[in-house]
């Protein structure tokens, strides 16, 4: 056995998605740098034949060369696409949805809702830190941002439901929405703590899925579903290095155990694994959170139906604050 999958051997054992024929599908996945699950989620859904448009904040052109080129020229092989999206941005998630329909057609088969940033892991922050329009960054980005782009997607996933059988909705959270309550989620005047925050992120995110099933599965052939990525220690990519700027100690200390971490951890490959499961299996189920592949149990607090409804209707007023914004 290599000297890799002794050392991983006790921490995780990845199950993988089974291969898929997405010829014909147009799917979505957001947060798409270099390192990241959202990159190797889409290199291998266009690996499989899926015509996949890809996000970044930044040098989205260098990401989608990079993507194309390390694909196989097969006919069974998609292509990719992409256009620059970021999710703290009203006026960028409009534009977007604007470029999609413009250039993509009215069909939506799939949106991986991947993006998302974890800041603060050093727990430094005394006060919550906003986005321009007045938002805590993490509630911002990792939630308001996804809902408010699924929203603006929604007519042509509806559409593609119709008419294709089917259409889904992943969205990529975290164990960590155990950090989040749904006490703390409608208390305004709570005390800040960023990890807190970035759990309640992934907490409303997983409400979110089960709405988007509830409202929209039996009238539109609509399937939701919230993961982590991975299994349960973790994945190696791009998204710690963020979180550990200007800490530049820690951040060499981090490149030094690099090669080890890398040893232990899931690759971004296959940390990509569930939400390509979610995004292609017949056998996952709609509304399910998932991990490593297999149906999983989440917080007591985030299979509460009356805080879903609850967070759905004050959300629809914050997303009108910002349209008009």
């Amino acid at each position: 056995m290599a000297v890799r999958e002794i050392l991983r051997k006790p921490f995780v054992a990845i199950r993988r998605a089974e291969r898929r024929d997405l010829r014909g599908k147009h799917i979505i996945v957001t947060g798409c740098s270099a390192g990241s699950l959202g990159y190797a989620t889409a290199q291998l859904l266009a690996t499989w034949g899926a015509k996949v448009i890809v996000t970044t904040r930044h040098a989205v052109r260098e990401v989608v060369d990079a993507l194309n080129e390390s694909l196989a020229e097969d006919a069974f092989t998609g292509n990719v696409d992409g256009h620059l999206l970021d999710l703290s941005s009203a006026e960028s998630v409009d534009g977007f949805a604007r470029w999609y329909a413009h250039s993509c057609g009215e069909r939506l088969d799939v949106l991986v809702n991947n993006a998302g940033i974890h800041l603060d892991l050093m727990s430094q922050w005394k006060e919550p830190r906003l986005s321009a329009d007045g938002h805590e960054i993490h509630w911002r980005t990792n939630y308001l941002g996804t809902v408010h782009l699924t929203h603006k997607l929604l007519p042509l996933l509806q559409r593609s439901g119709r008419d294709a059988g089917e259409a889904r909705v992943v969205n990529v959270v975290s164990q960590l929405h155990s950090r989040g309550s749904n006490e703390l989620l409608f208390d305004a005047n709570r005390a800040y703590e960023s990890w807190q925050a970035y759990g309640l992120s992934k907490l409303a995110l997983i409400h979110f899925t089960s709405e988007l099933h509830r409202r929209f599965f039996t009238t539109d052939n609509l399937k939701s579903y919230s993961l982590h990525p991975a299994g349960r220690s973790g994945t190696y990519t791009n998204v710690a290095s963020k979180g550990l700027e200007g800490h530049h100690f820690i951040e060499a200390l981090r490149r030094l155990a690099a090669p080890l971490e890398r040893l232990m951890l899931a690759s971004a490959e296959e940390g990509a694994q569930t939400q390509v499961y979610c995004a292609t299996s017949p056998a996952a189920v709609s509304s399910g959170y998932y991990v490593n592949c297999e149906v999983a149990t989440s917080s007591d607090d985030s299979r509460s139906e009356a805080a879903a409804r609850r967070l759905w209707d004050e959300t629809l007023v914050q997303l009108a604050r910002l349209e008009n914004h």
